[in-house]
């Protein structure tokens, strides 16, 4: 019995196929309805799970009413139409049939040899990005675990381009120590990165903002230079395109410049904003991404597919291959061109790009971008209408995340935040922005509306007041 559940027939694997999406689809409704927040029973769900001792095979049916039971009040809801939390929307239905699909043939994408429809889907879509993004011809690009992987493929790339030795010996072949400069509100992801390449976090320069949240050419220029007269070597700067408390765009075009004069890579950090290459109207205000050595787009953001889904772009196709080149005989290929375990940090790997394939095939650049204008004009509304209740906005809302602070007089925004999440009727979350306490929302939801917007500014209000008692 417990064989032919794992390998089942045709026939049952129709039946539970059905099963499944009856499930998944009832609990979709309820979730829509119900609490953004985790309604779980902790004590009931570790006894429960402690259940499972696998000794004995339980009925699948039951296994899957089970799991999606606790999926369903086990977690934060970000297929909800009042989370504006992070940079996590609720996913297009075609990607997860991608999903689906993916997990069926499950495909070693590996090499070209293997795989070579699923690996050319992915080269496809990733140079189609590249292109809506401006960047010259020739330029490739490939699919990552998420924008952290992406992000440092850049520096690797960077390193490589900076010192050839470095792909022998590491940061000993550089003169002196290796830095790199992010904005100071920039995800710290990379200071994690900085670790893992070898470099050291000490390596990492945070480049101050300008008061608004967005990196300070000034202040950029000026640390290169300072590092210069320490014998430091510079080897990249990087901009971000929206960044994670606030949702500002760093100056692209100075910081790409400021990159060419100091003769280091340019990157830029668009995992969240680089969606907007897909709106006619809001693409402009990427204007200078084009001019990039490399992008990081993260397809589980604003493109909205499943997690996770990040992409690397870059014009250095040469670099790209000089940083990962490995030969395995057991291989059945290495072709630097086609092949992906010898131009990304991955071996084996999953068919991530199905998901942004489907969903950009079935909606287009024209639906892609209707969704982000969709999300953007969202953000203004929740702006006005804070305004009009005596909030501040603490930020320019151009890219859906909005930074809210509350009148004078109201209790601290962490404990509003803690009664709006205890309510289970929306999900924002506490930040800082240019040295301030926030609340940050953003809309990431492509079935958030108007009524919703409204309904999260009264949870607001109701919590403000209500911390005061």
């Amino acid at each position: 019995m417990s064989r032919s559940v794992l390998f089942p027939s045709c026939d049952q694997r129709l039946m539970w196929d059905d099963h499944l999406t009856t499930l998944l689809a009832a609990a979709h409704q309820r979730v829509a309805q119900g609490a953004v927040t985790p309604t779980l029973d902790s004590d009931g769900f570790t006894a429960e799970l402690a259940g499972f001792d696998f000794a004995q095979p339980v009925p699948f049916a039951d296994l899957l009413g089970w799991t999606v039971a606790q999926m369903e009040h086990g977690l934060v809801h970000m297929n909800h139409p009042r989370y504006l939390g992070l940079f996590n929307p609720a996913p297009t239905f075609p990607a997860q049939c991608a999903d689906r699909i993916a997990a069926t043939f499950n495909p070693q994408l590996a090499t070209a040899t293997t795989s070579p429809a699923a690996v050319a889907i992915e080269a496809h879509v990733a140079r189609s990005l590249a292109r809506r993004a401006g960047l010259p011809p020739g330029a490739v690009g490939h699919f990552t675990s998420g924008g952290s992987e992406a992000n440092e493929t850049a520096l690797i790339c960077a390193l490589t381009q900076g010192e050839p030795g470095f792909a022998t010996t590491g940061s000993r072949a550089f003169s002196g120590q290796p830095v790199f400069y992010i904005s100071q509100d920039s995800h710290l992801a990379w200071i994690k990165i900085a670790h893992a390449t070898g470099i050291g976090r000490s390596a990492v320069r945070l480049v101050a903002t300008d008061g608004t949240g967005r990196m300070s050419v000034e202040a950029l220029s000026a640390a290169i230079a300072a590092d210069r007269r320490e014998g430091c070597i510079p080897v990249m700067v990087v901009a971000t395109a929206g960044t994670t408390n606030a949702g500002m765009i760093d100056p692209l075009g100075a910081c790409g410049d400021i990159a060419r004069q100091a003769g280091v890579w340019y990157h830029v950090d668009a995992a969240w904003g680089g969606a907007l290459v897909a709106s006619d109207r809001l693409s402009g205000l990427l204007t200078g991404i084009e001019t990039a050595d490399s992008i990081t787009i993260d397809a589980h953001k604003w493109f909205a597919t499943t997690m996770g889904c990040g992409m690397f772009l870059t014009v250095h196709p040469r670099v790209l291959s000089a940083a990962f080149t490995v030969s395995a005989s057991f291989m059945p290929s290495q072709t630097p061109t086609l092949d992906p375990y010898i131009t990304t940090a991955q071996w084996s790997r999953r068919f991530l790009g199905l998901r942004l394939f489907l969903s950009l095939g079935a909606g287009g650049w024209a639906g892609h971008g209707a969704h982000v204008e969709h999300a953007v004009e969202l953000g203004r509304m929740l702006a006005n209408t804070a305004r009009g209740r005596g909030w501040s906005v603490a930020n320019e809302p151009g890219l859906a995340v909005v930074c809210l602070e509350p009148p004078a007089g109201s209790a601290s925004v962490r404990d509003i935040v803690q009664q709006v999440l205890k309510s289970g009727g929306a999900w924002v979350s506490a930040a800082r922005f240019e040295g301030r306490d926030i609340i940050r929302a953003c809309v990431t939801h492509g079935e958030t509306s108007p009524a919703d917007i409204k309904a999260v500014v009264e949870l607001l209000e109701q919590a403000r007041t209500a911390c005061l008692w």
